[in-house]
């Protein structure tokens, strides 16, 4: 296969009302024909969004706006474009764009597409049918900036365990319990 897919590097800017510095990002293979909803799910899916029930939109270098426009039940941004039909083949070597992942926390994306293309199959070793990210870096942060389940945002962060892992049932030969000088494995 030739080098005709697109490599998209994104860095996740900030959110929830914070800035982010070292920005986290991936960068993502995607064929021309695939779209801006497959990009945006699969930036979704790589920067660890569990709900994914929010709006998102994708603003392009000539301010263009790009997202599902059946999800706005009409009150998109006029002249929206539909992110289902509009494809990635709109996008030039070295252009940059946003995105943005729920319209009330912000999760602001810089997108930026490669100087060159790429072939997946270099890249993957497979032609995969949906954007995927080959490279990333950067810790992640929770969708709704819970440190721990359960967090309501004033309660003091739970101690962890005096005895390393113990808390945990001990599936594996260092989780658990252990007695002085057993590490075998049990079957």
């Amino acid at each position: 296969m030739a080098r005709t897919w697109l490599s998209i590097r994104v860095e996740l800017v900030s959110g929830h009302g914070a800035g982010l510095w070292p920005r986290p990002g991936r960068v993502f293979a995607a064929a021309r024909s695939h779209s801006f909803a497959q990009l945006a799910s699969a930036i979704d899916l790589a920067f660890a969004r569990w709900d994914l029930a929010h709006l998102h939109l994708f603003t392009l270098s000539d301010a263009t706006h790009v997202s599902p426009l059946d999800w706005w039940d009409g009150e998109a941004p006029d002249g929206t474009m539909d992110g289902h039909v509009t494809k990635l083949s709109r996008l030039q070597a070295g252009e940059q764009f946003a995105y943005v992942f729920d319209m009330g926390d912000d999760w602001a994306h810089l997108c930026t597409v490669a100087g060159k293309r790429i072939d997946p199959l270099d890249e993957l070793g497979e032609v995969p049918d949906r954007p995927v990210p080959y490279w990333g870096w950067g810790n992640l942060p929770d969708q709704y900036a819970r440190r721990w389940d359960g967090d309501d945002g004033e309660s003091p962060m739970p101690k962890r365990p005096a005895r390393g892992l113990s808390d945990l049932p001990p599936i594996l030969p260092w989780w658990g319990e252990h007695r002085r000088g057993d590490l075998t494995l049990r079957t």
